[in-house]
């Protein structure tokens, strides 16, 4: 079976992760896979066994999805648009996948409607037509106007065979940020978690008894750092690691160590062993995406939860409230952060008792290998 997976991460790389995550389950089931992914270059992430394409990438200028952004920070204009849909137009032609696989559209990224729909048509055309799925996480962001679901209800209904939804309704259900309409409901597949393998131990045991701050791997958190740094001084027994990510790095990691002085701090680059690290940490600091949130529950790490919420955002929130019931998991928002309330939040995550390690709930990309095998097998 040949599958091919579209998807643009625009602001931090969590979209990309979990489609390369729901891509290594279909390798791993013996099928051919290609990403098609617009966003940013995102070389830390494990593309192994799959083939990348990459087209002409954007990004969005912060929240703002409306306004895309080139590599060179110029605003992505008619010419540049069209390269991209003529290069996804003409992978799904060559490629002509069993399985074609949207992220998030059309639930979102509506600012590149017109390269999603114009791949739509060009799968639909085929010779032999795809199964279409949609891909989308827990929780969306909810539509800003009832017109907006109205559109992708359309669009599911005439174009889609199914979507899978990453979640377990029985903790959150779509209807939580979405307008789920009776019309809709039948088309949702709800897949379970869509996580890797929980990660073993560190082999040196890195992290071990720190508090790792994380923010994604995208080029926001950095209130989140200076608040860690700050807090440092209020919790001064123990190590705190700073993982910075995005484009800019470097130049924030600068910015950064000049804040440390004499603080017990460590600040680099996102680290492909993080995942490993979280198994050894004393506690986590991070925002609240969708993947991160996983992988802290995977590991049972004590964790405090900053969410994103600039733009009017409320996913991450959303999120966060639906795990704060949990022994070992704080919340503090962004309003409300500081050294002071972060290094509070910091002691009481420490000091709750133990979470247990979940033993189920995180086979969603193995779930969704086995819809779209059930999918394409009804056709015929």
């Amino acid at each position: 079976m040949k599958v091919m997976i579209v998807v643009t991460h625009l602001l931090g790389t969590g979209h990309l992760s979990r489609a390369l995550t729901l891509g290594r389950a279909f390798v791993q089931d013996g099928h051919q896979v290609l990403v098609v992914t617009g966003g940013m270059p995102a070389p830390q992430l494990n593309v192994t066994g799959m083939t990348l394409l990459g087209l002409p990438p954007l990004r969005s200028d912060g929240t703002d999805f409306t306004r895309l952004l080139t590599q060179t920070d110029e605003v992505a204009d008619v010419a540049y648009l069209a390269g991209r849909q003529a290069a996804l137009v003409e992978a799904v032609r060559s490629f002509a996948p069993d399985v074609l696989i949207t992220e998030l559209f059309p639930f979102g990224r509506r600012s590149l409607s017109a390269e999603f729909i114009a791949l739509l048509k060009a799968a639909s055309a085929l010779p032999k037509r795809p199964v279409i799925l949609g891909s989308i996480r827990d929780i969306l962001a909810p539509p800003s106007k009832p017109s907006k679901a109205t559109r992708a209800e359309e669009i599911v209904l005439t174009t889609y065979d199914g979507v899978l939804v990453h979640s377990d309704p029985q903790m959150v259900s779509l209807d939580v940020s979405w307008p789920v309409s009776e019309r809709l409901r039948p088309r949702l597949y709800y897949t379970g978690f869509v996580a890797p393998e929980a990660a073993p131990p560190h082999p040196d045991a890195l992290g071990q008894g720190e508090v790792l701050v994380s923010a994604g791997g995208g080029s926001v958190g950095q209130p989140i750092f200076r608040a860690a740094i700050e807090a440092t001084q209020k919790m001064t027994n123990r190590r705190w690691r700073l993982l910075v990510g995005g484009q800019d790095a470097q130049v924030r990691i600068a910015q950064l160590s000049n804040l440390v002085g004499i603080a017990n701090v460590t600040v680099e680059p996102v680290r492909p062993d993080f995942r490993q690290m979280l198994r050894h940490a004393a506690a986590s600091v991070s925002m609240c995406g969708y993947n991160t949130a996983l992988d802290i529950l995977q590991a049972a790490t004590p964790a405090v939860f900053v969410p994103f919420d600039d733009g009017n955002e409320v996913e991450q929130t959303l999120r966060a409230q639906s795990l704060s019931d949990q022994p070992g998991v704080a919340l503090v928002a962004s309003h409300d952060l500081s050294g002071a309330s972060l290094a509070q939040a910091v002691d009481r995550v420490l000091n709750a008792p133990a979470r247990p390690v979940p033993d189920h709930g995180f086979d969603g990309a193995a779930k969704s290998v086995e819809i779209a095998k059930a999918l394409l097998e009804r056709r015929g």
